[in-house]
């Protein structure tokens, strides 16, 4: 490395809005957070699903509508099957 190019890598303190702080190696002497992993509630589990505008009622909707019609689509094709069954007893018979 070339001399007086680089800029000093040094001993950070991080401090968080929360309140937690931890050491570091950064360019700066001091950096403040507003969040970090001890309150970010991905990490902490205390995350919470927020459903705007109703979007996951509505994917749950769609989902039943098109459960419903698999099964009548199954039903549909399962007479077939009887009725082509039933005809070709006849014209065997």
């Amino acid at each position: 490395m070339k001399d007086k190019i680089h800029p000093n890598y040094q001993e950070t303190l991080v401090t968080c809005a929360c309140g937690n702080q931890f050491k570091t190696k950064s360019t700066k002497k001091e950096m403040r957070l507003d969040i970090c992993s001890a309150c970010h509630p991905f990490y902490t589990g205390k995350q919470k699903l927020l459903d705007t505008a109703g979007r996951v009622d509505r994917f749950k909707k769609r989902f039943e509508k098109s459960q419903v019609k698999a099964e009548a689509v199954a039903v549909v094709k399962a007479s077939k099957v009887v009725r082509v069954k039933k005809t070709k007893e006849k014209v065997e018979n």
